[in-house]
């Protein structure tokens, strides 16, 4: 059974997904280990980014194949139920403040791929090999595949990894833009600190607020968009004293004291 683990350096919260012998595949259990890990991360408000990686030579091959069988026995009981948790889990983690790592030790497929589509960052293992899947075992995606993939990958690859089953390897993953960069596998803890380093002395509401206008993007109008900016731009200087704070300590030549996260 794939257990999850937290693990705090710093400003970076390391959450493993454990469970080797089963290639890391997930349960409800697992769902509600990693809801717990976001609870615990919210709650520490020293941390800047959250890194989501796996144990052995997978990432995550999606739903643990013993619990799948009480899926299929059971679907409106146990399926579907379950396919909502999950969703539920991927909403809060692409809404979360802190940014997220997929850090891409190995295989990904399935809701392993769902996962790492609702992070905000990828770095991969050179080694990796990354699909969709679903349609190799007559089934379709369930927890955001079809709607994250196109968004992030663009038409044509998205339907080229859901409809043909084609998996990618780490460098071929960048290629595409599903992933910001690869590594050897024994770098990839070097690649993924790499970023995480460039994330720890930022204000936690600034990124969040950042993040929030990301998200919104991609579902509205250019226009509509800019008046969101502006709006949380003037909300921004009227509530939050960061700006302030950032702009007289570039002047004193010192390290800015944010305040807490909002």
């Amino acid at each position: 059974m794939t257990t999850v683990e937290t693990h705090v350096t710093g400003t970076v919260m390391k959450v493993t997904l454990n469970g080797p012998d089963r290639l890391n595949s997930l349960s409800p259990e697992v769902i509600d280990g990693l809801h717990a890990a976001l609870d615990a991360a919210e709650r520490d408000t020293s941390l800047r980014s959250i890194v989501i990686t796996g144990v052995g030579k997978a990432f995550c091959v999606g739903m643990d194949i013993g619990f799948l069988g009480e899926c299929f026995g059971d679907p409106p009981g146990v399926f579907v139920p379950f396919i909502r948790r999950f969703h539920g889990f991927l909403d809060r983690l692409e809404a979360f403040p802190l940014p997220s790592v997929a850090a891409v030790n190995g295989l990904a497929r399935a809701g392993g791929f769902e996962l790492l589509l609702a992070c905000d960052f990828v770095v991969a293992a050179d080694e990796a090999r990354v699909g969709d899947t679903h349609s190799d075992f007559g089934i379709i995606p369930g927890a955001g595949a079809s709607q994250r993939a196109p968004r992030k990958l663009g038409d044509q690859r998205a339907r080229a990894l859901l409809l043909t089953g084609r998996w990618l390897t780490g460098p071929e993953m960048v290629d595409w833009g599903l992933a910001l960069a690869s590594a050897p596998s024994a770098g990839l803890d070097d690649a993924v600190a790499r970023l995480t380093d460039s994330l720890a002395g930022r204000s936690r509401t600034v990124t969040a607020t950042i993040k929030h206008l990301l998200n919104a993007a991609p579902d509205l109008p250019l226009t509509e968009g800019l008046r969101l900016e502006r709006e949380l731009f003037t909300r921004f200087h009227e509530e939050v004293a960061d700006a302030d704070e950032g702009y007289r300590a570039y002047v004193e030549k010192r390290e800015p004291v944010w305040g807490d996260p909002r």
